[in-house]
Formats: structure tokens, sequence, C-alpha cells
């Protein structure tokens, strides 16, 4: 795959792993809601992503919008339905969400347009 997706998934699981191990009842249980949240319910699992997304973005959080950006990548979600989010997030967002919208697109370009291995 990419590096910038690989290094962000290593990280992530990483330290999952090393937050979960002090086996806190209240972060297992964080977790845990956020987990079953993203399931299939009266939403489907690429809509709630999608709005997944948006708050990611508007809250300015990086690694959230890399994480959404996975799961609507797995979850089909065509480039026209994530422009769109885009759009909805930097206007419920403003130009604040913008650097974080570059960033967005660089790692969807990543996801969409993997290197070919040694490149």
């Amino acid at each position: 795959m990419n590096q910038i997706i690989d290094d962000f998934n290593e990280y992530r699981q990483r330290m999952n792993e090393r937050i979960l191990e002090s086996d806190n009842k209240v972060i297992k249980r964080i977790f845990n809601i956020d987990t079953n949240a993203y399931m299939d319910g009266a939403l489907p699992v690429k809509t709630k992503e999608l709005l997944g997304l948006v708050a990611s973005m508007v809250l300015r959080c990086d690694d959230c919008v890399k994480y959404h950006l996975i799961k609507c990548h797995e979850n089909s979600v065509s480039s026209e339905e994530l422009n769109e989010t885009f759009g909805i997030a930097t206007l419920v967002g403003g130009s604040i969400v913008i650097p974080h919208l570059r960033r967005a697109v660089e790692f969807w370009d990543a996801l969409n347009y993997p290197q070919p291995a040694g490149e």
C-alpha cells in the first residue's frame, strides 16, 4: 500500500493495544461504544462513516479523518460522494477546515492510487 497509510495503521494498532492493555474499564467501554455506534442500524455503515468524517473534519482531528477515510474506502464510498461530504464539512467548519481537507484529499488519493512496491 502507500507508506502514509501503512504508518497510520501501524501506529494506531500499536497504540490501541498499548492503551487497552491498561485494562481500564472506562476506556474499554468507550472503545466498545465507538465500535458499536458505527455498525449497521437505521443508518447504514457507509452513511455513519461519512457523518463521522464530517464531524472529524469540523473538530479538526486528522487521525479521526484518516480512520474514517479508510472506513469510507472499505465501504465503497465514491470520490463523488466523498467530495460532497468534504463540501459539507468545509461549509460547516469554515475555512479553518481547509488544511485538514488538503490532508484528507492526500490520504484519499493514497487509498485509491497505491504506490507500486519500491516507489
